[in-house]
C-alpha cells in the first residue's frame, strides 16, 4: 500500500468528476496552486481555481472509479520537487515519482495512489563540509561538496530565504539526505539544513543577476553550429512534423553538447520514442569522460498514454531539478520534447475548466505560458556567486 502523509489534512469532498479535472465542494483552508490529495487512493492533485467554498482541481492520475463524496486532503504547500544527491541518473515521471521504484512496486502498470520518495532515504553520501561554526551565509551559500558521481560533484546550498550564522556544521562523513548536516542561527529563529531540499515548481528559483551572453553553446552537430548557432542560456525550438527527427537531434544534442547537465524531458511522448530513450540513453558513453553518459543526466518520462495533466507539470518538474543544478555552477541543457504536446494538455485542462478558449481552441494564457518557461532558461549570476 501507499504511504498517507500525516501532513495532509481533510478540506472537502468532491463534488463533481470531468476526467482529469476534479470539483471539489465544503473546501475550507485551502489555497490557489495547493497540492491536495484525492480519494481513498490519495491521487495527487492541485487546486486551480477557487470560488467561495468550491474548488477545481487538475489530478495528476488517472481518476477512473473516483464518486462524488470521496474526500479531499490538503497539504498547505505547492506543488514541490526534492532536489538533493541521487538526481543524477534517475528517470522520474511528471510528478517525480522514480519509475524504477515504482516498476518494483507495481509491475509495468503504475497503481494508482502509489507514492515513492524520489530520493532514496537509505543512501549515505560522503558528505565534505566547505564551510566553519561562525560563518555567516546566505540562501544559495555553499557549505559542503558530495561526490555525486564520477563527473558531478553536488554542491549542498543553503536554500533560498534562509541566512544565518552557522551554529553547527557536520564533520567530514556520510550522511542520509534526511540528516542535519548543519545549523544555521539568525536573531528569530534557527534553521536545520539538511542535504536535500525542496522547492515549488512553478517558482523560478532566484538568481542574482542575468548575464548578456556571447558565448556560443557548442552542440557538436557541425550544421547547427555552422548555420544555426546557438548561444549558450538561450532557448531554441526545433519544429518538424511527426517522426521528422527532432527527438534524434536532441540525442544528438545531449550527447556532443559542451553542456556539463542534461535534463532531459519526455512530454507527452509516445511510448515507443520514450522507451527508446530510455533504453539508449544508459547505454550512450560521454565522449569527453568514457563514462556513462548518465551519469550528468536527468530523465523525465511522462508517455502520451500517462494522465493529461502530469504532462503539464512535467515540464516544471525537469526545469527546477535543471535550476538547481545551474545555482551549484553547471551549464545545464534541458530538452524539453515536445512543448507542442504540453500545449495540447492545457488546451484539454482548460476545456475541461470551461474557460473561453482562443485560437484553436488552446487557452488564451498560453502564450504567457510558454514565455515563463522559456524565460527561466539565461546566463545568470547565481546567488553563490558560481
Amino acid at each position: 500500500m501507499s504511504e498517507i502523509d500525516n501532513t495532509f489534512k481533510l478540506i472537502g469532498s468532491v463534488s463533481r468528476v470531468l476526467g482529469p479535472v476534479v470539483h471539489a465542494a465544503g473546501v475550507e483552508n485551502a489555497r490557489m496552486m495547493e497540492l491536495v490529495e484525492v480519494g481513498e487512493e490519495r491521487l495527487i492533485g492541485e487546486i486551480v481555481r477557487l470560488h467561495g467554498s468550491s474548488a477545481a482541481i487538475q489530478v495528476y492520475e488517472d481518476t477512473t472509479g473516483l464518486k462524488p463524496g470521496a474526500n479531499v486532503y490538503g497539504s498547505g504547500m505547492p506543488l514541490s520537487v526534492e532536489l538533493g544527491p541521487g538526481l543524477m541518473g534517475s528517470i522520474y515521471d511528471g510528478v517525480q515519482r522514480p519509475l524504477a521504484s515504482l516498476k518494483e512496486l507495481s509491475g509495468y502498470a503504475i497503481r494508482r495512489g502509489i507514492k515513492v520518495s524520489p530520493l532514496n532515504r537509505e543512501n549515505k553520501w560522503g558528505f565534505t563540509p566547505l564551510g566553519k561554526p561562525g560563518d555567516i551565509l546566505t540562501g544559495g551559500a555553499v557549505l559542503g561538496e558530495v561526490d555525486e558521481t564520477s563527473r558531478i560533484k553536488h554542491r549542498i546550498m543553503v536554500p533560498p530565504g534562509m541566512s544565518g550564522k552557522v551554529k553547527i556544521i557536520a564533520d567530514e562523513g556520510a550522511y542520509t539526505v534526511d540528516e542535519t548536516i548543519a545549523v544555521l542561527e539568525s536573531e528569530n529563529e534557527t534553521f536545520d539544513i539538511k542535504l536535500a531540499q525542496r522547492w515549488p515548481v512553478r517558482q523560478p528559483r532566484p538568481i542574482m543577476k542575468r548575464q548578456h551572453s556571447t558565448v556560443p553553446l557548442i552542440t557538436g552537430q557541425r550544421v547547427i553550429d555552422t548555420l544555426f548557432p546557438v548561444v549558450r542560456g538561450g532557448s531554441v525550438a526545433v519544429p518538424g512534423g511527426f517522426g521528422t527527427g527532432k527527438t534524434s537531434v536532441e540525442h544528438q544534442l545531449a550527447k556532443w553538447s559542451d553542456a556539463e547537465v542534461v535534463v532531459y524531458i519526455g512530454c507527452g511522448e509516445r511510448g515507443n520514442e520514450i522507451t527508446d530513450v530510455l533504453q539508449e540513453f544508459p547505454k550512450l558513453v560521454d565522449p569527453r569522460s568514457g563514462r556513462p553518459l548518465m551519469e550528468r543526466t536527468v530523465l523525465i518520462a511522462n508517455t502520451s498514454n500517462m494522465p493529461v495533466a502530469a504532462r503539464e507539470a512535467s515540464i516544471y518538474t525537469g526545469i527546477t531539478i535543471a535550476e538547481y543544478y545551474r545555482d551549484q555552477g553547471y551549464h545545464v541543457a534541458v530538452m524539453a520534447d515536445s512543448t507542442s504536446r504540453w500545449a495540447e494538455a492545457l488546451r484539454e485542462l482548460s476545456g475541461r475548466l470551461e474557460e473561453m478558449p482562443a485560437e484553436e481552441g488552446f487557452p488564451a494564457y498560453l502564450p504567457t505560458r510558454l514565455a515563463e518557461f522559456y524565460e527561466r532558461a539565461g546566463l545568470v549570476d547565481t546567488l553563490s556567486g558560481e
